[in-house]
């Protein structure tokens, strides 16, 4: 039979909604696999769990802060706070474990223990603590002694005092108070590097992310590259999704020379699933030299402390709200952000090659990806656009990219908050 014009509209707006709902169904078909391989490892992207059970906990006297801050319980000043803060390097210890063994590089410790601190330093950091009063830094060890001898402990705790004298000369004030090293081989497969902060500050100080509004600007601070004050490229990993990154990225010899380095829980089909050795060559593109796939993985979590210590100390003020974009990724904003607010980040930074390789390696969905990792920005900075323009310059002159990523919108009063991601690789929208 003949079609008209109209039914050859009407079949054409049918075949587009078919493709539209197979899309949707394969993205959905992702996320599920994606979840079920999460949760298979012993891991979650969202950790719904956890911020259930603290969902009714006090929130202390800033709420809408990145990190709690409770009264000053030590010297009862009305005018002062006191944040307290705990995180480590997670997994990333169990990789640096294998690379070490198979290499002999001991600098993979001293990487152990910035990620160690930098996970607390860069989480104050957003709360608007960075050393302008002392910080008080202790460090915990747990280690398996059959496996990490004498030299592995020397080299994080050396590490860590390298890294608080180089943040001293950038103005950033730390004070380790010592700490714990317990032999636990039989909770501790390899090693566990932990670190505890306490700060001081004054309550005027504290950066309270309800102040973030409609109008706003985000300024988003590179998170790989080399800093001024980095001796070596960094390729942004900082220390969350390792679980993900190892098992994706590397093959299944590493888990055969390493036992060692994973639960053996897991199921065979989850472990190192990638096609990558540790010291397979790895192209990051000019000015760096190559690098192999574990030094990538292992890059250490570069701290923003230098950068936001002189931004701070220009335009505290103007700053409504920071967002450290670990754990979460891109999505980290939705624990922070008021009902009725809309972040749309339309001109992110371009993605590193790590995240693209994790990506290639393990098939995850591009969505996924967005809310497990950083993907070219691990610093978030909200504000307006005059003060963004000086940011930008503050960060680019610790040769640090920086550039303004997106903006906040109004939504209705009552509707939950929301994130859209509008990259390269797709649009995603994620809810409060």
């Amino acid at each position: 039979p003949v079609h008209s014009p109209w039914h050859l509209r009407i079949s054409a707006t049918t075949a587009v909604a078919i493709r539209l709902t197979m899309a949707e169904a394969n993205n959905e078909a992702k996320r599920a696999k994606n979840a079920e391989k999460y949760a298979g490892r012993g891991v979650s992207a969202d950790k719904a769990d956890v911020h259930a059970a603290i969902a009714n906990l006090d929130k202390g006297l800033f709420p809408k802060a990145f990190c709690k801050v409770v009264p000053d319980y030590l010297s009862n000043s009305p005018e002062h706070c006191i944040l307290m803060h705990a995180d480590g390097a997670g997994t990333k210890s169990s990789l640096a474990f294998a690379y070490w063994r198979r290499t002999g590089d001991m600098s993979v410790w001293r990487g152990i223990a910035q990620d160690a601190l930098v996970m607390n330093l860069d989480d104050l950091l957003c709360a608007g603590v960075c050393g302008q009063e002392p910080i008080l830094l202790s460090s915990t060890i747990g280690r398996n002694k059959h496996l990490i001898p004498r030299e592995v402990i020397a080299a994080i705790i050396g590490g860590t005092e390298q890294l608080l004298t180089e943040l001293r000369s950038h103005g950033v004030n730390i004070i380790s108070t010592g700490g714990e090293t317990a032999d636990v081989g039989d909770l501790v497969r390899t090693i566990i590097v932990d670190s505890t902060v306490v700060a001081r500050a004054k309550r005027s100080d504290i950066i309270d992310n309800s102040r973030i509004a409609a109008g706003d600007v985000v300024v988003g601070l590179e998170s790989s590259g080399q800093a001024t004050y980095e001796n070596e490229y960094n390729g942004g990993m900082g220390s969350n999704g390792l679980t993900a990154a190892r098992h994706d990225v590397f093959c299944k010899a590493v888990g055969e020379e390493f036992p060692q380095s994973f639960d053996p829980s897991i199921s065979q089909d989850l472990v190192y699933t990638g096609k990558l050795d540790l010291t397979s060559t790895v192209e990051v593109g000019n000015p760096w030299p190559a690098t192999t796939a574990g030094k990538l993985v292992l890059s250490p979590t570069r701290t923003y402390a230098p950068i936001v210590a002189k931004i701070l100390s220009e335009h505290r003020e103007k700053v409504q709200g920071m967002i450290h974009c670990s754990g979460g990724g891109q999505t980290k904003i939705l624990h922070f952000l008021n009902p009725g607010l809309s972040v749309v980040k339309d001109k992110l930074l371009p993605v590193p090659p790590l995240f693209r390789i994790i990506q290639e390696q393990g098939g995850t969905a591009w969505r996924e990806m967005y809310q497990v990792f950083n993907m070219g920005h691990r610093l978030e900075i909200y504000t307006d656009a005059e003060t963004a323009a000086k940011i930008v310059d503050i960060s680019n002159s610790f040769n640090v990219k920086a550039q303004v990523i997106g903006h906040v919108e109004a939504l209705d009063p009552a509707e939950a908050s929301k994130v859209t991601v509008k990259s390269e690789y797709g649009e995603f929208v994620y809810t409060g």
